[in-house]
């Protein structure tokens, strides 16, 4: 089941407890001859997913309808009735209901979205194919308060990008308390205000930046079913922008999930999807990014041909990059990136020389923080597979000093696999890398 946000932020607006709820839905059943002996309890379940029978639904409707002085439908508390046909696109206004609730829950760290679990088969690929498809948004335009123009829309816009910064250098699980924050008090109000449809579509584009990355940071703090959540949600929003390119980064950063999980086939197929319905819209560090991936993906299923074939593709679009032309979104996509990717793919080829090569190259490379460690840590493991252990200790003392301040689930997993793989050569050159890492890895995050 999945967790009822929509009721959970229809009770928060009505200034209601759940024991309230309950004691309320219970008076009105009455008044139509029902007895009914619902309590908190009740409605905790009603928040997790459960669908009450009968007439309850439409209880709780008119219990809140009441409260808030205005028409409340099933669909309003996430209790619509099922259809079993799937429109082609979700439709907009109850998509941002739902998503601006599922903000606010996610701040509130409500235990069961915490626990959300990652989708697969088709309803992990919906809404990819939704983004593929006509029909697209024909009209964006919104009536409501406030009134919603473009300064709004550059606040979101500065807004990513001071917390994109901030997650390279402290790392995901420091910046998505204040990421979260922000998406419910500043851009709800803002997605759920009055804007023309030209207005709009810089809205919903602005906004899905912001949701991208605090997926990112959601992804970063391991708690990959939310991270999907918000990832699915910034692609809704793309389609709804218009920005192909857009919607092809949001892509790129599903594909990125997929790798991690080991996904492959699905990552390459995402990036698939992402090159062909982008077309002449992406960038070239886009498709330089959406390439490499494949290739590690291709890499990690012993394709050897189809590793060496994506490698081809990303470094000819690595040659056309203009950085000056770039959208903000790629900014990731820097000097050093695509040596870093290939030297992963390689090395899972059992290509050890020239990965070595590619990964020594993009460790001297500069960038910010957080791409140095992830550098770093590729270069320790490249010469561990050589069989160079003090070269693989002396890069894994420097990664540890530039991780110093960063909170990441993502690196303490680098970490750990690092320090398996020292172990295991039980060399004195590893040993006191070993014993700092363990005392990194005891700080809680």
């Amino acid at each position: 089941m999945e967790p009822n946000t929509l009721l959970d932020a229809a009770l928060d607006e009505a200034g209601m407890s759940r024991k309230g709820l309950a004691a309320r839905v219970n008076t009105a059943g009455r008044a139509r001859g029902r007895t009914m002996r619902y309590d908190h309890s009740s409605v905790i379940r009603w928040l997790k997913g459960q669908r009450p029978r009968g007439i309850v639904p439409e209880l709780i409707c008119e219990v809140l309808g009441e409260r808030l002085a205005r028409p409340v439908t099933l669909d309003d508390i996430g209790m619509g009735t099922a259809t079993g046909q799937q429109a082609t696109v979700t439709p907009l206004g109850g998509f941002i209901e739902r998503s601006t609730a599922l903000w606010r829950g996610d701040m509130q760290q409500r235990a069961d979205l915490q626990a959300a679990l990652v989708i697969t088969g088709l309803p992990a690929v919906g809404p990819v194919w939704e983004w593929e498809h006509p029909p697209d948004d024909a009209d964006v335009s919104r009536d409501g308060t406030p009134r919603v123009g473009l300064s709004d829309v550059d606040l979101l816009r500065s807004a990513r990008g001071h917390y994109e910064q901030m997650y390279r250098k402290a790392g995901g699980v420091a910046t998505r308390a204040r990421i979260l924050r922000f998406l419910t008090t500043e851009a709800a109000p803002l997605v759920r205000g009055a804007y023309t449809d030209q207005v709009g579509r810089e809205l919903h584009r602005a906004t899905g930046g912001l949701v991208a990355i605090a997926g990112i940071c959601s992804y970063d703090s391991d708690a990959q079913g939310l991270a999907q959540h918000y990832f699915h949600q910034a692609l809704r929003l793309a389609k709804a922008s218009g920005d192909r390119a857009f919607g092809g980064y949001v892509i790129a950063v599903l594909v990125n999930q997929a790798l991690f999980m080991k996904q492959h086939r699905q990552a390459v197929a995402f990036a698939e999807a992402a090159v062909r319905t982008a077309g002449h819209a992406i960038s070239p560090a886009l498709a330089c990014d959406l390439h490499a991936m494949q290739a590690k993906a291709f890499s990690r299923m012993g394709d050897q041909s189809g590793a060496h074939r994506a490698m081809t593709l990303a470094e000819t679009a690595a040659g056309q990059i203009r950085p000056a032309e770039e959208p903000d979104e790629t900014g990731y996509v820097g000097p050093g990136l695509l040596q870093a990717n290939l030297a992963d793919a390689l090395m899972r080829l059992g290509d050890t020389r020239p990965a070595e090569a590619y990964a020594a190259e993009a460790a001297a490379t500069q960038t910010h923080a957080r791409g140095r460690v992830h550098r770093l840590a590729t270069l320790s493991d490249v010469h561990l597979r050589a069989g160079a252990a003090d070269r693989a200790t002396e890069t894994a003392v420097t990664m540890l000093d530039t991780m110093q301040g960063m909170e990441s689930q993502r690196l303490q997993g680098r970490l750990t696999t690092l320090r398996r793989s020292m172990a295991r050569l039980g060399s004195r050159a590893t040993a006191d890398v070993v014993d700092r890492i363990d005392d990194m890895l005891r700080i809680p995050l």
